[in-house]
């Protein structure tokens, strides 16, 4: 006898209840269609102030390069993404949680770095004014106050709002509903694919190194320029694209590969830094005098100071490095797209 016979069938599995968020995807589409803006606006305000200082304070043309073609970029993929949230697409949901994400971060990083060089850029201030016309404590507290509102609500505030709202699982299934097609960004896990975007972004930003700061580079305790230096960029911008490339392939070499290079570069820059100053290197990069002498009055710390503000970024970074490892090593043979 069939032991199967007279078994119930399986009750098809129902679909969790969500809210529709289609509004709220349409005006964060239309708030990040307006960051794009801002940050298309960046992009001729940088070169009309590169061509409007003085001629014995500019810095190298080529400098500014590297910073235009990020706000390019960025101006670009913003508006790219604001018209992704508010046509619902799972693409854009994607990569906004993992900007969002990285934004939140990054602000929290650059307002501890703050607060360690504000007490200096106050000190400069003060220092900086005549004898006779001292800067009253009030305007020097009031200016501290309104830097501190700034970046507050630029770096961490609205990063958490964007956080919040694409880490919904409402939002999730708005984007899941209207959007059934299988995306790119569903075929690797959100955190190994958010690395794999910033590692891709970087790639041509160190291609960029040798014509914006003369292939200057940090190299185990000496600075690499021209030629030599050009090269080793083009060297770490290829080693980053594999990574980047493996990882989004879920390949362990990948990985492998950038715990490697991120060592060499904590390594590297470490050992060069806690011989020479960083100033040295903005005179081989080409910055004119006038402009390394406000470099030196806003106070930024050298030797240990300057390698621990160094690794205030890169520890984070390789901690989470290791974080995705989980991601990458599973023993997972399935082909399904990952639920993120």
């Amino acid at each position: 006898m069939d032991e199967d016979k007279g078994a119930m069938p399986a009750e098809p599995i129902m679909p969790e209840p969500y809210k529709d968020r289609s509004t709220g995807l349409m005006i964060f589409g239309i708030l990040t269609l307006l960051l794009g803006c801002l940050s298309a606006l960046f992009v001729p305000m940088m070169i009309v102030g590169r061509l409007a200082a003085p001629a014995g304070s500019q810095a190298p043309l080529s400098s500014i390069v590297p910073a235009v073609l990020i706000y390019g970029i960025l101006a670009v993929a913003l508006i790219w993404l604001g018209i992704g949230s508010i046509t619902a697409r799972r693409w854009a949901r994607a990569l906004l949680l993992i900007f969002s994400w990285s934004w939140l971060v990054m602000g929290i990083m650059t307002c501890a770095i703050m607060i360690l060089i504000l007490p200096k850029v106050i000190a400069n201030i003060k220092s900086s004014a005549p004898a006779d016309h001292p800067v009253p404590s009030e305007v020097v507290t009031t200016m501290a106050i309104t830097m501190a509102f700034f970046f507050a609500v630029i770096f961490i505030a609205m990063p958490a709002v964007w956080t919040f709202f694409y880490s919904s699982r409402h939002v999730k299934a708005t984007c899941d509903a209207r959007d059934p097609v299988v995306r790119w960004t569903d075929a690797c896990p959100l955190p190994v694919l958010g690395v794999s975007i910033w590692l891709a972004f970087s790639a041509p930003m160190l291609l960029m190194t040798p014509l914006a700061g003369r292939g200057v580079t940090p190299f185990f305790g000496m600075f690499l320029t021209g030629i030599p230096g050009g090269l080793f960029c083009v060297l770490m911008a290829a080693v980053w694209a594999f990574s980047a490339w493996s990882l989004y392939k879920l390949r362990p070499i990948g990985w492998w590969v950038i715990i490697i290079a991120i060592c060499c570069v904590m390594l590297s820059s470490s050992m060069t830094f806690l011989i020479h100053d960083p100033i040295e290197m903005y005179r081989l990069m080409g910055y004119p005098e006038s402009q390394i002498a406000q470099i030196e009055k806003v106070g930024f710390p050298a030797g240990k100071g300057f390698v621990g503000m160094f690794l205030i970024w890169l520890i984070p970074l390789l901690g989470y490095l290791f974080y995705i490892r989980k991601y990458i090593f599973r023993k997972d043979a399935t082909n399904q797209p990952f639920a993120t």
